[in-house]
C-alpha cells in the first residue's frame, strides 16, 4: 500500500503546529493565553501516553515467553 506524504506526515504537522501554538500563547500575554498553552502543550503528551499505553512492552513479552 502506497502513502502519500500528506497521510505519513499529518498527525506529525498536527502535534508540532499545536505545540508551536502552546508555546506562542504562553509568550504574548496571561490569564486565557496561559490556559490555552497549557490545552495546547498537553495535548502532545495525552497522545503519547495513549499510544505507550496501547504498545505492549517487548521486555514483558520476552519474560512472558521464558
Amino acid at each position: 500500500m502506497r502513502r502519500g506524504l500528506w497521510m505519513i506526515f499529518r498527525w506529525p504537522l498536527l502535534i508540532g503546529l499545536l505545540s508551536v501554538f502552546g508555546l506562542v500563547s504562553a509568550l504574548l500575554d496571561d490569564g486565557l493565553y496561559d490556559a490555552m498553552s497549557w490545552f495546547a502543550l498537553g495535548i502532545p503528551l495525552v497522545l503519547v501516553g495513549g499510544v505507550w499505553a496501547r504498545v505492549p512492552c517487548a521486555g514483558v513479552k520476552q519474560a512472558e515467553e521464558a
